[in-house]
């Protein structure tokens, strides 16, 4: 018998399912092996040695792997092909001793199917010690900071803060984009458009563009005083064609989808938060369904290309197939070799077969990735696209109108596009006036950071990698440095915005966007050879470690104004204060430290009653460990709590308030109405 060892217990189903008896597949459920929790772990001194300790969760299943292992003829590592992957599996080498007497065996694929599998027991490997290496360096990186710059949060913030050498970065991203929209000064313009027709055609819009034949800035016209000047100018004026033309646009299909643009798309269709995405898109992988998750790749396989080639042009007809390869613009694609794509591409989404398999989420994210890759070997769309320039006194306004001519892959993957059309218009075509209007705007800031865009943001300034924008999000969030809005978007808490400025100001190698991406080109040249972990390590520990002994010194504890409140406190009688700490604003004696009585600092209601007691509130609150949790308004006479989180949104169908889950889904609160985002 020959032993499979794999990460998951999902994975290692399906993969038995496809081996005969001659197999034992076995779930080494994740890492065997981490850094110590209540120490650095890491020998500073000599090497940056780790020093790793097996969790008490991972010694049963250790136990279980070493009887397999002693009873088998060879053990097989056949962990994901990423960093991370190529760590776990090197961790159960050194667990199981497999670097002795025990022959190894490493295999690698990039989807859970029969033929994958067949074809990489038939071309095993060694263990690549360079993507180890890489998994390793940006392990120690994180635990230096997170364990040396955190005792200095607590000394001069408050206790129990926690700083992130990537989500670090995140958290300034995200503090200011706020800074950027408090101080943005709306700036008020008008535009003018008319209302026109042809004689026996449909009536049409078209812009002003041109005075005396110079183009109109779109914030040049400042004013209503000024719009009003121009609507006097124009009355008289006869409204004829200068130049018309028709063309033909093509609309070229995305790519498939690489992690980042599938958390971004599985946001904007299904506000499916990064970690969601991530949990059912494992799912799936491990199922067999698609390829895997984590990559930043584009290629596909050929035989894929083949399949989607056959589909296409069974099911719509031969005039919709392309034949596409797209180009990885990521200089540092190394995790995966394929672009995220379905297993089966023939595996219509449509057919009952695969939706008996999957919940309704899982459906969703299989059905948006298995049209994202069909659509990318699709013909592009075609457009009409019309365009007049018409004159009117010495104005000179513009009218576009677009109508679609051929689908293409839109039939398979629908994209939003506005069309409208112009009537036939010909060069001296003389026009009616139906109606002239003004319309007053005003310039607006840059958005709040949505889940999509923040991953974009940090995917454009090569902040992280594949597998790690999802942990990234979902750690800022629970360190409460970050939130979401009633819109869903990203604002800074107080407390987030306070450690990011100290960071900024005292630490800026640690929050500095070249410098985080230039530690990832760093680890990727680990990867690839290029460069030695020990000097990446000695390059970033040296400063860092000196400026932070300056900074003990130099920096004093900040303080914040402490805000009194008519409450007593009901230890000792003394009016509670509101102040600042880890998880924001909460009540503290102000008798301390002789009274050290606290109390949660209750946020405003979600605009949702109690479903219990139909009279209080829900508001949110913290457990004694901390966590988020939302409970009734009236505790103690009522002791209503859920860690479900109202939206403040209430739901379309049945009015009852949406709430998001833990596992990030939207849902309506009434179990009875099952409406679901």
């Amino acid at each position: 018998m020959e032993l499979i060892i794999v990460e998951s217990p999902t994975k290692s189903k399906t993969i038995q399912n496809f081996l005969g008896k001659e197999y034992k597949v076995l779930s080494s459920f994740g890492h065997v092996r981490d850094l110590p929790k209540s120490e650095l772990g890491v020998d500073v001194e000599n090497g940056f040695a780790p020093k790793y300790v097996i969790p008490p969760k991972a010694r049963k299943t250790i136990k279980a792997l070493k009887g397999e292992a002693k009873n088998a003829a060879s053990v097989i590592l056949a962990c994901d092909e990423d960093r991370e992957g190529e760590a776990i599996a090197w961790h159960i080498s050194e667990v199981l001793n497999l670097n002795g007497e025990k022959p190894y065996q490493r295999i690698a694929f990039h989807e859970i199917t029969k033929s994958a599998i067949e074809e990489a027991l038939k071309n095993p490997r060694r263990l690549n010690m360079d993507l180890v290496d890489a998994q390793q360096t940006r392990r120690i990186l994180d635990r230096i900071v997170g364990y040396k710059l955190s005792p200095f949060l607590w000394k001069k913030i408050a206790r129990g803060l926690s700083a992130g050498r990537v989500q670090s970065v995140a958290v300034r991203l995200v503090v200011e984009r706020e800074r950027e929209i408090e101080s943005f000064i709306p700036q008020e313009y008008w535009s003018i458009q008319a209302l026109l027709q042809k004689t026996g055609f449909p009536e049409f819009k078209a812009g002003l563009a041109k005075k005396d034949g110079k183009k109109i800035d779109r914030l040049e016209i400042k004013s209503e005083k000024e719009a009003e000047e121009i609507l006097k100018d124009l009355e008289g004026a006869e409204y004829e064609v200068e130049s018309a033309e028709k063309k033909e646009v093509k609309r070229n299909p995305l790519p498939p989808f690489a992690t980042s643009a599938m958390q971004q798309e599985a946001w904007k269709k299904f506000h499916f938060p990064a970690r969601l995405t991530m949990s059912l898109a494992q799912q799936l992988y491990e199922n067999g369904l698609i390829t895997y998750h984590r990559t930043d790749s584009l290629n596909v396989a050929e035989s894929a290309l083949f399949e989607a080639k056959e589909f296409i042009k069974e099911k719509y007809g031969e005039n919709f197939w392309s034949f596409r390869k797209f180009k990885t613009k990521s200089k540092g694609a190394q995790e995966a070799h394929e672009a995220i794509r379905p297993s089966y591409p023939k595996k219509d989404p449509g057919r009952t077969e695969v939706e008996k398999k999957l919940n309704k989420n899982q459906f969703k994210l299989y059905d948006l990735i298995w049209r994202r890759f069909i659509a990318s070997q699709m013909k592009e769309a075609l457009f009409i696209s019309s365009a007049a320039d018409i004159s009117a006194g010495n104005f000179s306004f513009r009218a576009a109108g677009t109508t679609l001519k051929f689908e293409g892959f839109l039939k398979v993957y629908p994209m939003a596009f506005e069309e409208s059309s112009l009537p036939d218009l010909e060069k001296g075509d003389k026009l009616n006036l139906l109606k002239l209007e003004r319309s007053q705007h005003f310039t607006q800031p840059a958005p709040r950071y949505t889940e999509a865009s923040l991953i974009k943001a940090l995917e454009e300034n090569e902040i992280g990698r594949p597998s790690t924008y999802a942990p990234i999000l979902s750690t800022v969030q629970d360190r409460n440095y970050i939130e979401k809005d009633e819109r869903r978007r990203f604002k800074p808490t107080e407390i987030g915005t306070v450690v990011n400025d100290l960071l900024v100001e005292h630490f800026p190698e640690v929050v500095d966007l070249k410098f985080t991406a230039q530690m990832e080109k760093d680890l990727d040249k680990i990867a690839q050879s290029q460069m030695d972990k020990i000097d990446v390590l000695r390059e970033f520990y040296g400063p860092f470690e000196k400026n932070l002994a300056e900074k003990y010194e130099k920096v004093s504890k900040k303080t914040f104004t402490e805000k009194p409140t008519e409450r007593k406190c009901p230890e000792c009688g003394s009016p509670l204060l509101i102040r600042l700490g880890r998880f924001g604003k909460f009540y503290a004696c102000s008798n301390f430290p002789k009274c050290k009585y606290t109390d949660s600092f209750e946020k405003s209601s979600f605009n949702m009653k109690c479903p219990k007691c139909l009279k209080g509130e829900i508001r949110e609150k913290r457990t004694k460990r901390k966590k988020i949790f939302y409970g009734c308004s009236n505790w103690p006479d009522c002791d209503f709590a859920t860690w479900d989180k109202p939206t403040g949104e209430l739901c379309k169908k049945c009015g009852s308030p949406m709430i998001e889950t833990k596992k990030g889904e939207i849902k309506c609160s009434n179990k009875k109405c099952g409406i679901k985002e």
